[in-house]
């Protein structure tokens, strides 16, 4: 008998992934039994946050770092994740002779963070203070001007070198913020699942599955989650908006990453108005947006009862549902306009769609999300 020549697999470019964090530390008390860990990675660190997650996070990360030994400086990001924010942090690193960088907060600062480690060539520890976003786990920095305005993201070589999530901390942020992170990480499948298209490759259906298994453990335990802080259904939230949607993200890289509701987000982001409004408030949003774009191009009636779906979830939540809900009733109509010629650039991830979509096309979806 002779043995057929084994097929041929088909040839593809070479892609690296940054899919996880080298280390992920998880629960109650989680700092303060990480000692050890910081101590890994650095002996000189720069703890970098806003002025209030720096003192929100003070008692349980500073006594754990003076309890290593570690000589630590603080460090504050002003104005936003700029560059002229990461311009002064570099100075004081180098001020500092500091050996690791230890990002604390919410989505900017641990943006900064983690472009701050990478421009110094350092290790990144990032310490989330709220359930808003999963930028603890991800590999990417956006990058706004210094009026707030979403300017470009910075794709990272790797993911943190560790993240540690404390449930006691995430306890003492606002419940408003968590509300955001749900806005935020359920928007992982309504874009995921268009932006991988029909890829057959075997990571990119994974991160897409895990999209359909965030949104419905959150479509689920959201409420449970938001009436009980702390309790169990709480920790799986909070996991879930922080964790488990860095996961899809890194399995699935640049192909199920975002497609119109974030496009969305970063055109408001350039409507001073829209300041006020949390990241994922707006993402919340521009998910109506974006299917409400596939209702009205391509007549699509799954994208209509997801809509209709959404907005019973976003009423029980609390999350905006339109213009008006973000605060920005009262803006001129061509400021809105001119979001939407943005959140159309060439260059935006709006185009991941399947369709063409034009500057009116979206600014018409934009103030009909309630239809």
């Amino acid at each position: 008998m002779v043995n057929s020549p084994p097929l041929t697999a088909t040839r593809t470019a070479t892609t690296t992934l940054a899919i996880a964090p080298a280390q992920v530390v998880r629960g109650w008390g989680a700092i303060a039994q990480s000692g050890a860990i910081f101590q890994q990675w650095g002996a000189r660190p720069v703890v970098v946050g806003g002025d209030r997650t720096l003192a929100a996070i003070e008692s349980a990360l500073f006594p754990t770092l003076k309890g290593v030994d570690l000589a630590f400086t603080t460090a504050t990001y002003h104005p936003d994740c700029s560059e002229t924010a990461l311009a002064q942090l570099r100075e004081t690193v180098a001020t500092h002779r500091g050996d690791l960088i230890i990002g604390v907060g919410g989505g900017k600062a641990l943006d900064t963070a983690k472009l701050l480690a990478h421009q110094c060539q350092l290790p990144i520890i990032t310490l989330p203070t709220s359930g808003a976003t999963c930028a603890a786990w991800t590999a990417l920095s956006n990058i706004y001007s210094e009026a707030g305005a979403f300017e470009y993201d910075v794709a990272l070589p790797q993911c943190p070198n560790a993240l540690i999530l404390d449930y006691d901390v995430i306890l003492t942020a606002p419940p408003r913020t968590l509300v955001a992170g749900i806005g935020d990480a359920i928007a992982k499948w309504y874009e995921a699942s268009v932006s991988s298209g029909t890829s057959p490759q075997t990571l990119i259906i994974a991160a897409v599955q895990q999209a359909r298994i965030l949104r419905d453990i959150l479509l689920q335990k959201s409420e449970a989650a938001l009436a009980q802080p702390g309790g169990p259904d709480w920790c799986e939230v909070v996991d879930s908006t922080v964790l488990l949607a860095g996961v899809i993200g890194g399995l699935g890289g640049a192909q199920c990453r975002t497609v119109a509701a974030h496009a969305v987000h970063n055109g408001l982001t350039h409507i001073p108005a829209a300041h006020d409004a949390l990241h994922g408030e707006k993402v919340a949003y521009g998910i109506l947006v974006q299917l409400r774009l596939e209702e009205q191009l391509q007549n699509n009636q799954l994208a209509q009862s997801s809509r209709q779906q959404l907005i019973q979830f976003y009423d029980r939540l609390g999350l905006p549902k339109s213009l008006e809900d973000l605060g920005l009733g009262d803006v001129p109509l061509c400021q809105f306009r001119q979001g939407a010629a943005l959140a159309c650039h060439p260059d935006s991830d709006l185009h991941h769609l399947p369709f063409a979509v034009t500057a009116d096309q979206l600014l018409a979806a934009m103030v009909t999300t309630m239809v």
